[in-house]
C-alpha cells in the first residue's frame, strides 16, 4: 500500500501545558536521538509552529515582512507512527502534507550535510527553504536579509515546539547547498536555508 499523496493532518492543539518561558528554559542543541518514533500529532504541532496559518487572513506562527510569506516547509520522515516514509511539502493553507516522494532521504541528506548524524538518526528532519524572490519583487536586496530574518523565526519556533512535546532538535546549516537541492529535487526558485532533525 502506498501513501496518498496528499495528507490531510490533525487539527494543532492551541493549548498546551509547558510554559513558553520553561520551553526557552529547557531548550538545547541535542544531537543524539533514541530509536523511537514521533507520531503525527508530533509532526502536526512541528509543522504548524514552524509555518501554521493562525488567522483568516492566512497570517502564521512567524512574522514575516509585508506578510509575502517566502518560506517553505519539507518534512523528510523516517520513524512516524501513522505516515509512510518519504519527503513531504507542508501545504500550510491545508494544513496538510504533499508527498513529493516515497524515498527515506535522510541519509543522503547526512552526507550533503557534511556526515552529520542527526539529520540521518532522527526520526524526522525538517528542511526550511527560501523564495527570495516571494520578497525581493517588493523590498529589493533588502527582501534578502528579511526572508533570512524569517526563516530563523520559524526555526525557533519549531525548536520551542520540540521542546514544549519533550522532544529534542538541533539546527544545522552546515551543508552543500547544490547537494540538497539535487537530492529534494527543489524548484529553481527555491534554496536550502536549514535542516532541523527533531526526535526523542
Amino acid at each position: 500500500m502506498t501513501a496518498p499523496d496528499f495528507v490531510k493532518l490533525p487539527q494543532p492543539v492551541l493549548s498546551g501545558t509547558v510554559s513558553l518561558e520553561q520551553a526557552l528554559l529547557s531548550r538545547r542543541s541535542i544531537r543524539t536521538y533514541s530509536r523511537d518514533a514521533l507520531t503525527v500529532d508530533d509532526l502536526t504541532q512541528l509543522l504548524w509552529a514552524a509555518q501554521g496559518v493562525t488567522h483568516p487572513r492566512g497570517y502564521r506562527t512567524a512574522p514575516s515582512a509585508g506578510a509575502l510569506y517566502p518560506l517553505e516547509l519539507y518534512a523528510v520522515v523516517g520513524h512516524v507512527i501513522g505516515l509512510p516514509t518519504g519527503y513531504y511539502r507542508y501545504r500550510c493553507r491545508e494544513h496538510a502534507l504533499e508527498r513529493q516522494s516515497p524515498r527515506d532521504l535522510r541519509t543522503e541528506l547526512c552526507r550533503a550535510a557534511l556526515g552529520q548524524r542527526p539529520v540521518e538518526r532522527a526520526p524526522v528532519t525538517f528542511l526550511l527553504t527560501a523564495v527570495y524572490g516571494r520578497m525581493t519583487a517588493k523590498y529589493g536586496s533588502r527582501g534578502v536579509r528579511y526572508t533570512d530574518m524569517e526563516a530563523g523565526h520559524a526555526a525557533q519556533n519549531l525548536s520551542l515546539q520540540a521542546t514544549a512535546l519533550d522532544l529534542k532538535s538541533v539546527v544545522i546549516g552546515a551543508f552543500q547547498d547544490s547537494d540538497v537541492r539535487q537530492i529534494t529535487a527543489l524548484p529553481k526558485d527555491e534554496e536550502p536555508l536549514y535542516l532541523v532533525p527533531v526526535g526523542r
